[in-house]
């Protein structure tokens, strides 16, 4: 049965190649903190699972100190050149953009259609894990159709890689890495020190208190951990289950739900969030790296205020 260690071995690879690229590129003066960390990061998706917890955490530690130190830096990776690129957007214009639907489609027909496939009565495809499975299938297809047509260099597809994850740098792990930290933090109990500071603070039997405290405090552990899935665990032991489900009585499909919009709007306004905001930001060139995060603001403010409205409404009809 084909599972997520099939995706972790690819992406291991593809780290391996980012390394050994930077290793080679004598352009990038930081080339060994390049080639360090993004050998690291292979070698936690190729053999994570033998390492152990001791093994694994000091390969974190040992990430965190190549990325606190400044060593990482972006070299001049030799791929198609700026006049070969230009040639290639005037001739082919947005057909250009046809293999990245390669992949959303790929992923779509893969969720619906992979669980149905078995070999011998056994599944093929891990059920549970059909959809990231089908992402990676889409990129390796991507790749194939854009390699056929487009005939670019062999390497243009590791050089570019590398060419775009030197530009992101650390922060391209950074997810992860918060996400772990809202695990770390449920099972060491943090949601029930936060319930019990949030117990002192909210009016005996007042909803809309705890609504706030719990929407509110959503957002602001999102913008601590930088990912809402993080904050959730936390919020939902401290608030959301003892207080608001169950003390209550409130739906908890919408507590659960809108409460992850209200973890998505803090989401909106913090530098962790670097996939979404700090990323955007390096890949555009931007002079103000909080600049992606000042234009959201504004709609991010007033979208809590609504998650708070709703779930005061409709989770205690």
């Amino acid at each position: 049965m084909i599972g997520l260690p099939a995706l972790y071995t690819f992406a291991g690879l593809v780290f391996a190649a980012f390394a050994l690229g930077s290793l080679r590129d004598r352009s990038n003066a930081r080339r060994l903190g390049n080639a360090a960390f993004w050998g690291l990061l292979s070698l936690s998706f190729l053999a994570g699972d033998r390492l152990g917890d001791l093994g694994n955490g000091v390969l974190v530690l040992c990430l965190v100190g190549l990325a606190g130190a400044g060593a990482l830096g972006s070299g001049t990776p030799k791929t198609t050149s700026p006049e070969e690129r230009t040639a290639l957007s005037a001739r082919l214009g947005n057909r250009l953009f046809l293999p990245a639907l390669i992949i959303p489609v790929t992923a779509l027909v893969g969720t619906l259609a992979f669980k149905a496939i078995s070999v011998g009565g056994a599944p093929l495809f891990d059920p549970r894990q059909v959809t990231l499975l089908s992402l990676g299938i889409g990129v390796v297809l991507a790749l194939a159709v854009s390699m056929l047509w487009l005939r670019p260099p062999p390497l243009a597809p590791i050089e570019e890689g590398r060419r775009l994850i030197d530009s992101v740098g650390w922060a391209a792990v950074l997810p992860q890495m918060l996400a772990s930290l809202g695990a770390v933090f449920a099972l060491a109990g943090v949601g029930d020190v936060v319930g019990e500071i949030a117990g002192a603070i909210i009016p005996e039997g007042n909803r809309f208190a705890a609504v706030a405290v719990f929407a509110l405090g959503m957002a602001g552990f999102t913008m601590v951990m930088g990912n809402a899935f993080a904050a959730f665990p936390v919020m939902a032991a401290a608030i959301g289950v003892p207080v608001l489900i169950v003390g209550m009585g409130g739906d908890a499909a919408v507590i659960g739900a809108v409460g992850m919009l209200a973890g998505f709007c803090g989401t909106l306004m913090t530098p962790m969030a670097a996939n979404f905001n700090i990323v955007p930001a390096a890949l555009l060139e931007l002079k103000n790296r909080n600049g992606v995060i000042r234009a959201q603001i504004a709609t991010a403010l007033p979208l809590l205020a609504v998650n708070l409205v709703i779930i005061y409404i409709f989770a205690f009809r």
